[in-house]
């Protein structure tokens, strides 16, 4: 058995995700980088020439003037992959849909479609629309609630899986001596009837070489805890310290485990922000420099986000950080904000400045105190990969040219890819087929 490697993933974020305010001033990032194909094409290029294991597209169909930089205008994420997959090779390529605003079977096959267009590297991100306001863009007056929003995601993936095991590996013998195009035993009708969806099938696409698209979720609710158990082959996350990150991987492992699944095929990629420079000094006068450059007027509006884009600016910045109903937008996150204000006595100005301040990495340094960080929360059990935010070529050279070496050299990082699916480089299980598996499974004595 191989040695267990850490895995790498390229968060692309244009012009800026949520706090990255003044990210797009940067010389040495295009300002239209967030809808211009051939900067998401170079970035995907340098990650898969440092043999990452993906690049992750984020999405959300909702915004305001207050959204962050990127937010605002963005190219769609299986639209922008498909584009990306003709010009690479080996990385994988995952992509933010969601299960509230989508059919399965529609969004099935633009997933299997991306996954044949790439060879097998397609990865699915599956959301269930945090913010609300994204209700009002699909004819609805409201927005899911929490448990409703969850129990359709699950049941969405579910059947999008049944979608993909429509036809068997060996449907289609497209034999022209004998004439046989395809083999219509091999093909499977779904016939779905659930509680939010109703699907006949079959898919209209033959299988492809990884199976199924690699499920990826990030949700830290209870509700969303649960669904990444159920589902997910590698979770998203976010962790301030080693010990955070590794009761996260062990509870999330318990949870699948108790689903009947192996445990070690739910990988742990939380987002990590590493800022590398010559020395450890210089790194964090770098940090100190892009914290102090965010914006307190952007970071009020922003913080509206997780309430339903509630307007803070309407209150007094240093009286009690007012009472405001979470919604059902990113309620965990709310909720959390709240509690933590409440609890030690924080004006609205003090939370605004516990979020810009929120920012500090773990991972800051020289390329040997990052990699050596790195390394230490990936053999402490903290993470199986990680995830990192590309903005600035510069900044992720250094990461790619300086700290992986270090990295790939200690054998945390692996030499070369070794598969040509995303599926296969991330060490998960290609998933058979049920109908095929049912074939070998003996009728019950009657």
């Amino acid at each position: 058995m191989s040695r267990r490697t850490l895995k790498l993933g390229a968060i692309l974020l244009g012009a800026g995700g949520p706090g990255q305010h003044h990210t797009w001033l940067d010389p040495d990032v295009a300002a239209d980088a967030s809808v211009d194909v051939h900067w998401y094409i170079a970035r995907a290029r340098e990650a898969e020439a440092a043999k990452f294991d993906l690049v992750f597209i984020v999405d959300s169909q909702f915004i305001t003037p207050d959204s962050p930089n990127h937010y605002l205008s963005r190219l769609e994420p299986l639209t922008l992959l498909s584009a990306i997959a003709v010009h690479t090779t080996h990385i994988g390529l995952v992509g933010t849909a969601t299960t509230s605003y989508n059919e399965p079977f529609n969004l099935a096959r633009r997933l299997y479609s991306l996954d044949h267009i790439s060879g097998g590297r397609a990865g699915w991100n599956v959301v269930t629309s945090g913010d609300a306001g994204t209700a009002g863009n699909y004819s609805r007056d409201e927005h899911y609630d929490y448990p409703t929003r969850y129990s359709r995601a699950l049941e969405h993936v579910r059947v999008s899986q049944g979608l993909w095991d429509s036809y068997e590996a060996d449907a289609f013998p497209r034999d022209k001596e004998s004439k046989v195009f395809f083999d219509r035993t091999k093909q499977h009708a779904l016939n779905h009837r659930g509680e939010f969806f109703q699907v006949v099938g079959p898919l209209n696409l033959e299988r492809s070489r990884q199976g199924q698209p690699v499920i990826f979720q990030a949700g830290d609710s209870e509700d969303g805890r649960d669904l990444g158990a159920a589902i997910a082959d590698a979770i998203f996350t976010h962790a301030a310290t080693l010990e955070q990150a590794r009761a996260f991987r062990t509870e999330l492992r318990r949870r699948a485990a108790e689903k009947g699944r192996d445990p070690e095929n739910v990988l742990i990629m939380p987002g990590i922000f590493p800022i590398v420079a010559d020395t450890d000094d210089e790194a964090r006068a770098r940090e100190t420099e892009i914290l102090g450059a965010k914006s307190f007027d952007k970071a009020l509006a922003e913080l509206g986000r997780p309430f339903g884009w509630h307007d803070f600016r309407q209150y007094d910045l240093d009286a009690p950080f007012p009472d405001v109903d979470p919604g059902s937008s990113f309620r965990t996150q709310a909720e959390g904000i709240a509690r933590h204000a409440r609890e030690h006595g924080l004006t609205l100005r003090q939370v605004v400045q516990r979020q810009l301040d929120a920012g500090r990495s773990p991972f800051v340094g020289s390329p040997l105190t990052v990699a050596t960080e790195i390394q230490r929360w990936f053999d402490g059990g903290g993470f199986d990969g990680v995830s990192i935010s590309v903005n600035s070529p510069r900044e992720f050279a250094r990461f790619t040219d300086q700290v992986v070496p270090i990295l790939r050299e200690r054998g945390v990082v692996r030499e070369e890819y070794e598969a040509d699916t995303l599926r296969g480089n991330l060490g998960l299980p290609l998933p058979e087929n049920r109908h095929t598996a049912a074939r070998r499974t003996p009728e019950p004595v009657r």
